[in-house]
């Protein structure tokens, strides 16, 4: 029979893991509590995302959207010269590319999607908790327009984002980075401009002495402006401000502080409403447990500055899914896939982690942050392999490949890509990427030889024993 699956939540994280679970024949329920198209802040969408979305059959429905194309960065961060990350031309060009979205439009129709594949998906339904029997997960209370129900499953995936059904109101094992204590205000612009070597459609990062800035190109010469800072440095600001508009001036002042965003906003007409979020970095104690998963915002969330957040959502729904599908199939058992999903997850978040951690110690440079990306890929990328004529100006760092495979989500896929077939990734492979990251003692058992595979059918499965060890 197959698995009875309820996804609280149907953002990147869980449209993904009930769109690929419902295409594998899992009867899934998706309980979203708002009715979408809703507003969402995070349009920076990583290259990565592109990959999960074709396995979910939903990459010409985005693409057909018309969003600006994404095909890196520039950051012009600490004392240096701009320097630009430039996908197609370190990965080479096809499939390296990724979009800036207008995430109500975009979650919109990953939602629609989802249904489109078989998922019974509810809107306006508010889900009051989780339903356990001896330590396992059976189901959610609900209610929707007045009246209360019930929904019993095999496994429940907490896609509930920020709101953590499970980590931040069941468990209560939220843990926060106190590093990361940040505020960001940001705000809308008709017309804008880029700074001049950024690839197209690429995002702008521009440090400042009391955070950064960030400068987002979206369809229809509209642009994404925002100012992110520690929030004793924000409530210091804040102080200056009083009345209605008081966010509203704070950000428009912090714009004109920066030359440069003063300028790439000039051409442009800002469109009143400024938004402010905060506490962005947080990690729950687990991710999972007995007929449960965390996904996305409910597990994990790191400060935007690498755009990670999108990638990490999809990428847990994806092994969320993957490791219910391997236990149904007779794969592997369930504490196994649920240890396959927990690390798999924890060293993505725990690699990006350190990533953005080594960016806040600003002005260390460039080498530094290109370095830190070598040591977390453990020497996978060892150099820019150039894929085009020698005569073309080359404007990617010659050793930024690392970092660009980290940053975009390729880091976390590659193995997919390089095996062929079945496309595995293997656990010993991303647990030895990781070895160095700041989340020590996080790492996959690689003798149980766990692996991801797309093909024929996602799911999770366990290599063949080496020769030498057959009769042991």
């Amino acid at each position: 029979m197959a698995p009875k699956v309820v996804v609280v939540g149907g953002g990147p994280a869980g449209s993904i893991a009930a769109a690929l679970l419902a295409r594998q024949g899992a009867h899934v329920k998706v309980l979203e509590r708002a009715h979408f198209p809703r507003y969402h802040i995070g349009e920076s969408v990583a290259t990565s995302c592109r990959s999960i979305i074709e396995l979910a059959g939903a990459l010409e429905k985005v693409s057909d959207r018309g969003y600006q194309v994404k095909e890196g960065l520039l950051l012009r961060w600490g004392a240096e010269q701009d320097w630009v990350v430039d996908w197609p031309e370190i990965f080479g060009t096809g499939a390296q590319t990724s979009w800036q979205v207008d995430r109500a439009d975009f979650d919109d129709v990953l939602l629609k999607h989802a249904a489109s594949q078989g998922a019974e998906v509810v809107e306006g339904a508010q889900v009051r908790k989780v339903l356990f029997e001896e330590g396992r997960a059976v189901g959610v209370e609900w209610s929707r327009q007045g009246t209360d129900l019930t929904e019993h499953a095999d496994y429940v995936i907490d896609a509930s984002g920020r709101a953590g059904l499970l980590s931040a109101r069941h468990f209560r094992d939220r843990v926060p980075h106190d590093v990361f204590r940040n505020v960001a205000v940001w705000g809308y612009y008709q017309g804008g401009s880029l700074l001049p070597r950024t690839p197209r459609g690429g995002i702008n990062v521009v440090s400042a002495p009391e955070g950064w800035y960030w400068v987002i190109p979206l369809k229809g010469d509209e642009y994404s402006v925002g100012f992110v800072t520690h929030q004793d440095h924000f409530l210091r600001r804040k102080q200056k401000y009083e009345g209605a508009d008081a966010m509203e001036r704070l950000f428009l002042d912090a714009v004109q502080e920066s030359e440069t965003v003063r300028e790439l906003v000039a051409p442009g007409t800002y469109r009143p409403g400024v938004r402010v979020e905060q506490d962005f970095s947080y990690a729950a104690e687990s991710f999972c447990g007995p007929g449960y998963f965390l996904t996305g915002d409910s597990a994990c969330f790191l400060d935007p500055l690498l755009s990670t957040g999108v990638h990490l959502a999809m990428y847990s729904g994806m092994l969320a899914a993957a490791s219910i599908l391997g236990v149904h199939d007779g794969d592997v058992e369930e504490a196994e896939a649920r240890a396959f999903f927990e690390s798999l997850y924890r060293n993505a978040y725990g690699r990006m982690f350190s990533m953005v951690a080594g960016f806040y110690e600003q002005y260390r440079g460039k080498a530094t942050y290109f370095w830190l990306a070598q040591r977390l890929a453990r020497g996978r990328y060892p150099e820019l392999v150039r894929r085009h004529d020698a005569s073309t100006p080359f404007r990617s760092a010659p050793d930024s490949e690392a970092f660009a495979a980290i940053t975009s989500g390729a880091a976390d896929l590659d193995d997919a890509s390089r095996a062929g077939g079945s496309r595995p990734i293997s656990g010993q492979v991303l647990a030895a990427q990781v070895a160095q990251q700041s989340m020590e003692g996080e790492r996959y058992d690689s003798a149980t030889g766990l692996y991801l595979v797309t093909e024929p059918r996602l799911g999770v499965r366990r290599t063949a024993q080496p020769a030498e060890n057959a009769s042991a």
